[in-house]
């Protein structure tokens, strides 16, 4: 895996890792300090826009791989249709009874 990716990776599962302890904070008081509880929203709201586009990111790599796959597939069904096509040029119309 290349520096990069691995380093967005783990950029997402921190950042994952932060939102949690964000609604943790929230969960744990009784009374919530408004100006702190301003900070955490904001905190919270950049990291779900910077998940938010990486998950994006995810989404188009994982596209891509699938559309690496089908063609795959699409190129194998061709050849086989090109063996297929071959066998039967390969036929001797004299030989068929009838």
């Amino acid at each position: 895996m290349a520096k990069q990716d691995k380093a967005k990776k783990q950029d997402l599962t921190s950042d994952l890792k932060k939102l949690s302890q964000i609604a943790e904070w929230f969960e744990e008081r009784e009374e919530v300090d408004i100006e702190e509880g301003l900070k955490k929203v904001k905190e919270a709201a950049g990291l779900i826009k910077k998940s938010k586009e990486r998950l994006k990111e995810i989404e188009n790599e994982f596209e891509e791989i699938k559309k690496e796959i089908d063609l795959e597939e699409d190129n194998g069904s061709g050849k086989e249709k090109e063996e297929k096509e071959e066998k039967k040029e390969e036929i001797d119309v004299k030989n068929i009874p009838f």
